[in-house]
């Protein structure tokens, strides 16, 4: 590895604005290692700004849709910067998936997690401590042991990545507390830059990334949300099944897809229907044991129409550029929770379409769980008010695009003209008569 660039800046000035001169080392370096190593031809709006800005030696808050390329903003200048770069990573699938396609790329890249023979953890320790990687990824339980933190006061340090940060926040979709303790970074390694990474953020969300993990002085790079290539769709649920399979056979008959189902029965129940129904469909949920999931998940990756049908535990992380759709056969718990779900779709940039059908037994479910969590009371209210949120969605006759946008502080001035609001397939019909008599 070459030698980092070291010159701090002026956090006060707006420099997340400006544009990184490409004729500078570290701009030179990082174009020579995004066309050698990772194949691509030139840089998406803001990743140069992001890499150039890490490169430096500052922090950083990232917040870009799936697809994006939030990987490379971290990943350029871990090969670029010495000593070894961190990655803290929620999921073990995440980090190894990663890992797997880092080395095929010709990096040095290692994970620690509980998967790991403790023999093989030991030498991916003595790799790290003899400078030998370039990119180690950590879960966040593994990080805060007082062993890890021991080998990384022993270790060189390029920087630390927190990758899919929105775990930090209580008011996110996906609280880990282990996320909320990683302030202890700024604390111990205070000359080591740190970049936060995410998809999923509104504004409260955003204010509390930055208060945990201590990013006060941190550049914020926010990309538009927007998937354009995406169509929303979103109806009622009757028919589900049938309704789905005439949807893949119109629209994605011999592609790839996910269908999302709430429970594990539900899972079963639609991978066999779709199975006998002529389409490549698998399971998977938490009830499988761990090798039919792995297996499941890799025929999925490698093979070419394959539909997995499966909990929301699977997803994240999962790189498969070719997703031709996304399906939700029940409601899920939040916006943000639909718009990452639905983002596994067209990570290509080809026409995608994110697909839903609810009810009102699923807003009832979700409902029941909110009250009978052990969570605070103040976060029943907020996991509710993100509940209504969603509903708001569902139920518009204005462009869901719009709405979408609008929930993470972006505001698009024309309707997209790639929903279903949008394209006219959404009956409306007046409620007031049934309004009344619900009401009575």
């Amino acid at each position: 590895m070459t030698s980092p660039a070291t010159a701090k800046q002026d956090t006060s000035m707006p420099t997340a604005e400006l544009t990184p001169d490409p004729s500078s080392k570290s701009m030179v370096q990082a174009q020579q290692i995004l066309t050698d190593v990772f194949g691509y031809g030139s840089f998406r709006d803001p990743q140069d700004r992001i890499i150039s800005s890490v490169t430096d030696g500052q922090d950083a808050l990232v917040l870009m849709p799936t697809g994006g390329g939030k990987s490379l903003c971290f990943q350029i200048p871990a090969l670029i910067r010495e000593g070894t770069a961190i990655v803290v990573s929620p999921l073990i699938a995440l980090m190894q998936d990663q890992v797997v396609a880092l080395k095929q790329n010709g990096v040095s890249a290692a994970c620690l997690n509980s998967s790991l023979e403790a023999d093989v953890a030991q030498a991916v320790e003595q790799q790290f401590l003899a400078g030998e990687l370039d990119l180690l990824y950590v879960a966040p339980e593994r990080l805060l042991t007082s062993r890890f933190l021991s080998l990384m006061k022993q270790a060189r340090l390029a920087l630390v990545a927190i990758d899919e940060a929105h775990c930090v926040s209580q008011w996110g979709h996906d609280f880990r507390p282990e996320y909320a303790q990683l302030s202890v970074l700024h604390e111990r390694f205070p000359d080591v830059p740190r970049i936060a990474l995410t998809a999923t953020a509104d504004q409260r969300t955003r204010e509390e990334i930055i208060e945990r993990l201590d990013l006060g002085n941190a550049e914020l790079f926010i990309s538009s949300f927007d998937r354009p290539n995406i169509r929303y769709a979103i109806s009622g649920k009757v028919n589900a099944k049938q309704r789905l399979l005439k949807f893949i056979q119109a629209n994605h008959d011999g592609a790839a897809g996910i269908v999302y189902c709430l429970s594990r029965k539900r899972v079963e129940s639609f991978a066999e229907y779709l199975s006998d129904n002529g389409c490549r469909a698998l399971p998977y949920h938490a009830g499988l044991n761990s090798k039919t999931r792995e297996k499941n998940q890799a025929e999925f990756l490698q093979g070419e129409g394959v539909i997995m049908v499966a909990t929301i535990a699977f997803g994240m992380g999962i790189d498969k550029p070719n997703v031709r759709f996304v399906a939700h056969m029940d409601l899920p718990k939040s916006i943000e929770a639909y718009y990452q779900e639905t983002g596994r779709a067209g990570r290509d940039g080809l026409a995608s379409n994110a697909w839903m059908t609810y009810g009102l037994q699923d807003v009832i479910q979700q409902r029941e769980w909110i009250d009978q969590s052990e969570a605070p009371d103040l976060i029943k209210r907020v996991e509710h008010d993100k509940l209504n949120a969603l509903l708001g969605l569902c139920e518009t006759i204005h462009c869901r695009r719009q709405l979408l946008l609008k929930h993470f502080d972006e505001d698009m001035k024309e309707a997209c003209g790639n929903c279903d609001t949008c394209l006219g397939d959404v009956e409306t019909w007046d409620a007031t008569e049934a309004a009344r008599k619900a009401l009575s």
